[in-house]
C-alpha cells in the first residue's frame, strides 16, 4: 500500500494543481483544509476540515485521525510553522519548528545567518521612522525597507535617500496579510544588494541541502521589487556552482534545518552571493513547475519524500529552457469588463495561458497592488531563453482586456 502523507492547504490550482498530479500517484493524500475538496477530490484519499490552520493542536488531531501518517507536509507560507508544529508533537520527519520559525521570521533569520559569517546584506531591526533614518545612516544608501514577516515581495521596497524614506516607510510598515504574525518592530532597513536576483528551491535530508531549481528572477515596478517573471534553464551552470552550494548549505546549517524542501533568494553581487531571505518550503509562483518542465525534476515528489524522512534524488538535468510572465493592469483601479487570450496571437511555444482577474474585478499594478492582483500569467518552453522570452512576449500581447 503507498504511504499515506497528510497535506495542510493546497493554495490555488492554477499555482499548485500540478503538485498534487505528481504525488497522488506514489503516496495517498489525505488533504486538511477549512473547505470541503473541490478540484483537489481527484487526488485525495481523504479529507477533514479544520476552520484555522493556524491551530496547531486541531491540526495535531487531524492528522492523527487520518490514520498512520508517514509524513505531513505544507507549502503555505502562512501555515508552514505550524505544520512544522505538528510534525514534532507527532515524531514525524520535518525541518525543525525552530528552523522554521527562523525562516518565517526574517530578523531571526539575520541574527542566525550573522552568527554563521554567512554573506548577506547588513540588517537593522526598526520600529520608527526615526530609527530607520538612523539605520540607514549607518548602513549606507540606498537601502531596502521590508517587513519582518511577509512573503511574495509584499511592502519591499527601495530608497535612495532619507526624504525617499520618510515616504516610504509607512509602506513596509502597514502592509500585511491575513494572519501574518504581528511584531511591535516590525520593519527590516537592509543594505541594498546589488546584482542579478535568482532563487533556489532545494532538497534538504537530515541537514544536507542539495540544489534542485535555479530560477533567474525578473523584477519590475520599482521601486519595488515586485517578481514579475521567472527563467528556469536546465543547463544553468549555477546548478553546479560550488559557490553556491557551499553558501546554501551554511545557510540551512546555520538555521538547523533538518527534513524538508526550501527556497532561498540571494543576489549574485559582485562580492560573491549574498543571501536575501529563506523560506521554509517550496518556492511559488511556478517556479516548481518551470523546474520540472526545465530539468524532469519533480518537486511534488520532493516535498512528499523529504516530508516522510526520504532522500529525493534530483534527476540528471536535461537542457530545456521553461519561463513564466505575470501581467497586470496598466492603470491604477481598472475594472475588468471582459479578460481573456487571443489564440491568433499565442506563439507555438506558449505553455499555459491563465486568466485570473474576473469580469467586474478593480485590480490596480503595484505598488497600490501586489501578486494578489495579477490578471493572470503565461510560460512558456523551448530551447533556449531567447526563444521562451519572445514567446513570453508574445502571449503576453495576446491579452485583451476591455473596462
Amino acid at each position: 500500500m503507498k504511504p499515506l502523507i497528510v497535506l495542510i492547504g493546497t493554495g490555488l490550482q492554477d499555482y499548485r494543481g500540478y503538485l498534487l498530479e505528481e504525488i497522488a500517484p506514489h503516496y495517498r493524500l489525505h488533504l486538511v483544509s477549512p473547505a470541503a475538496p473541490t478540484w483537489e477530490a481527484p487526488y485525495l484519499a481523504g479529507s477533514t476540515q479544520v476552520a484555522d490552520l493556524g491551530d496547531a493542536d486541531a491540526l495535531t488531531l487531524a492528522v492523527k485521525e487520518a490514520g498512520a501518517a508517514a509524513g505531513v507536509m505544507c507549502w503555505d507560507e502562512g501555515f508552514v510553522l505550524p505544520v512544522a508544529r505538528v510534525a514534532e508533537a507527532l515524531g514525524l520527519p520535518g525541518p525543525g519548528a525552530a528552523a522554521v520559525a527562523a525562516c518565517r521570521d526574517k530578523h531571526l533569520t539575520r541574527a542566525a545567518l550573522a552568527a554563521a559569517g554567512v554573506g548577506q546584506p547588513p540588517s537593522v531591526l526598526v520600529t520608527s521612522v526615526a530609527e530607520a533614518l538612523d539605520a540607514a545612516e549607518g548602513i549606507g544608501y540606498p537601502v531596502v525597507l521590508k517587513p519582518r514577516a511577509l512573503a511574495a515581495s509584499l511592502g519591499v521596497v527601495r530608497v535612495d535617500d532619507p526624504d525617499e524614506l520618510a515616504a516610504r516607510f509607512a509602506f513596509a510598515h502597514d502592509t500585511t496579510v491575513p494572519g501574518a504574525p504581528a511584531h511591535d518592530a516590525r520593519v527590516l532597513v537592509e543594505g541594498y544588494a546589488d546584482g542579478p536576483e535568482i532563487s533556489v528551491d532545494s532538497v534538504v535530508h537530515r541537514g544536507r541541502a542539495t540544489p534542485m531549481i535555479v530560477a533567474r528572477k525578473q523584477l519590475g515596478y520599482p521601486p519595488c521589487f515586485e517578481e514579475v517573471g521567472h527563467l528556469v534553464d536546465g543547463a544553468d551552470p549555477l546548478l553546479r556552482d560550488e559557490e553556491l552550494a557551499a553558501i546554501l548549505q551554511r545557510t540551512h546549517t546555520a538555521l538547523g534545518y533538518g527534513d524538508g524542501v526550501t527556497h532561498t533568494e540571494l543576489r549574485l553581487t559582485a562580492d560573491g552571493p549574498r543571501v536575501i531571505e529563506v523560506n521554509a518550503r517550496l518556492g511559488g509562483d511556478l517556479i516548481g513547475y518551470l523546474g520540472a518542465r526545465a530539468t524532469g525534476v519533480q518537486p511534488g515528489l520532493a516535498v512528499a519524500a523529504t516530508a516522510c524522512g526520504e532522500r529525493y534524488i534530483v534527476p540528471p538535468e536535461r537542457h530545456t529552457v521553461a519561463g513564466v510572465r505575470f501581467l497586470y493592469a496598466e492603470a491604477d483601479d481598472t475594472r475588468i469588463g471582459t479578460i481573456g487570450f487571443a489564440a491568433d496571437g499565442l506563439p507555438a511555444a506558449a505553455d499555459r495561458t491563465v486568466v485570473m482577474a474576473r469580469p467586474g474585478m478593480v485590480v490596480s499594478p503595484p505598488p497600490k497592488g501586489s501578486a494578489l492582483t495579477r490578471l493572470g500569467f503565461v510560460t512558456a518552453v523551448a530551447a533556449t531563453a531567447a526563444e521562451v522570452t519572445a514567446a513570453l512576449d508574445a502571449a503576453a500581447g495576446a491579452l485583451r482586456v476591455t473596462s
